[in-house]
C-alpha cells in the first residue's frame, strides 16, 4: 500500500514488486505481490488496465495536453517553457535518444521564496560560503536542512518524472542525472522504480565549499573537528531504458545502447576531473547551478554511442546542456519551468556554444 499511496499514475506489477522489496529491505516473492494485488483488488487496489494498479480513490491521470507555451528555436536547439512532466506526457513515444540533465537536487531550493532569499543573500536553504583569498563565493544550497516531508516530496516528484520519461525514450537510451551525495539514493530509487536499469555513476571530481566546517558556534572548542567531510566530488547517476534484444540489435535499430568512445583506443570513463564554473563563464549564463562546458561537452558527446539522435534536458536552466549538444553537433530539446531562466537560456545558449574551454 505504501508503494502506491503517493503515486498519481498507474504502476506495473514489476515496479510495485521492485519498490516493495526496496522499502522492506529484503526479498519479496513476486508471486506474493501479485496475490496481494489480486486479493485486494476490490478493496485497497484498483486495476486501471492490464497489469497496472493504483490505490482505490485515486484517479488515473490521462496524458496531459500541455497548454501552448513559448518555444525558442536556434540552430539545432529547441527550448520549451513549461512543466517538464506535463511536456513529457504529451510527447510521442520513442522520440528521444539520450538525456543529460541537472535537476534541482532538493526541489525546494528553486521555490520562489528561496530564490528571493538567495538573491538577497539572507540565507534560507541557500548557504553563503565565507569569502577568503580575496574571492567571494557563490551561494550553495544546504540539503541537510531538508525535512522528511521534503525528501518524501522529492521521491514522489522523481517517480512521476521517471514514469513520464520512460515511454518517450527509445530502447537503450542513456539517462544521465546530476545529483548530490546526500540525496542521490532517492533519485536513483525513483528511476529504478520506473523500470530504468542502473548503469553506475559518473564521478565529477570537483572541490566545492560544501562540508568541512567546524561545529557552529563551537569553532574554538572543537577546532580539530569537521561536521561533514569537505565535498570533493559530485555524482551523476547513469541509467538506461531496457534494451530491445542484444546491445548490437539495439544499436542497429535504435542507434542507442552504449556510450560513445573518446577514441578507438580510449573508452569513455566514469571519473572526470572538473572544477567549479569560472567567473568568466558564469557571466555568460548567470545561473546559480551552472555546470562548466568543459565537463558537460564530454558527457553529452558520450551519451549518444553512434553520435546520432536527439538529446533532452528536461531541467534546462540556463541551457548549458543544450549549448554542449550544439557544440558537439547533436540536436537537442530543453524544457524549463522558470520564465526568467527560460529568457536567460535564450541569450546564454549561443554565448556558451561559442565559449572556448
Amino acid at each position: 500500500m505504501t508503494v502506491l499511496e503517493h503515486c498519481d499514475t498507474p504502476m506495473g506489477v514489476r515496479e510495485i514488486h521492485r519498490l516493495t522489496t526496496t522499502q522492506l529491505g529484503e526479498a519479496v516473492p513476486a508471486s506474493s505481490v501479485r496475490s496481494s494485488l489480486a486479493l485486494n483488488e476490490a478493496g485497497l487496489f484498483r486495476r486501471v488496465r492490464r497489469g497496472q494498479y493504483m490505490l482505490n480513490g485515486f484517479e488515473a491521470q490521462a496524458p496531459m495536453s500541455v497548454p501552448r507555451s513559448e518555444v525558442w528555436r536556434w540552430s539545432s536547439t529547441e527550448l520549451h517553457q513549461g512543466d517538464c512532466v506535463g511536456w513529457l506526457r504529451s510527447c510521442p513515444p520513442n522520440t528521444i535518444h539520450g538525456v543529460v540533465t541537472d535537476p534541482p537536487y532538493g526541489l525546494v531550493e528553486y521555490e520562489p521564496g528561496q530564490l528571493e532569499k538567495m538573491r538577497a543573500r539572507s540565507g534560507g536553504v541557500w548557504r553563503i560560503p565565507p569569502s577568503f583569498d580575496g574571492h567571494e563565493r557563490s551561494p550553495l544550497p544546504r540539503f541537510t536542512t531538508l525535512s522528511d516531508l521534503d525528501r518524501q516530496a522529492l521521491t514522489i516528484f522523481f517517480q512521476n518524472w521517471a514514469h513520464a520519461l520512460m515511454p518517450v525514450l527509445v530502447p537503450g537510451a542513456n539517462v544521465v542525472v546530476a545529483s548530490n551525495p546526500l540525496l542521490s539514493f532517492l533519485v536513483s530509487g525513483a528511476l529504478a522504480s520506473a523500470g530504468f536499469e542502473r548503469r553506475g555513476e559518473i564521478v565529477r571530481l570537483v572541490m566545492t565549499m560544501r562540508g568541512g566546517d567546524r561545529p557552529k558556534n563551537a569553532h574554538d572548542e572543537f577546532s580539530g573537528v569537521s561536521v561533514m567531510p569537505r565535498s570533493m566530488w559530485e555524482p551523476w547517476l547513469l541509467f538506461r531504458k531496457p534494451l530491445e534484444g542484444r546491445v548490437q540489435d539495439n544499436l542497429r535499430k535504435w542507434r542507442t545502447g552504449g556510450f560513445r568512445r573518446i577514441s578507438e583506443s580510449q573508452p569513455f570513463g566514469d571519473v572526470i576531473a572538473s572544477h567549479p564554473t569560472r567567473a568568466h563563464e558564469r557571466r555568460l549564463a548567470p545561473h546559480p547551478s551552472l555546470k562548466p562546458q568543459a565537463f558537460l561537452r564530454q558527457v553529452v558527446r558520450a551519451v549518444l554511442p553512434l553520435g546520432e539522435g536527439v538529446v533532452l534536458d528536461p531541467f534546462a536552466g540556463a541551457g548549458s546542456t543544450l549549448a554542449a549538444a550544439e557544440t558537439v553537433g547533436y540536436p537537442s530539446i530543453g524544457v524549463e519551468l522558470n520564465p526568467d531562466y527560460f529568457a536567460l537560456a535564450r541569450e546564454a545558449v549561443p554565448r556558451l556554444t561559442e565559449f572556448k574551454c
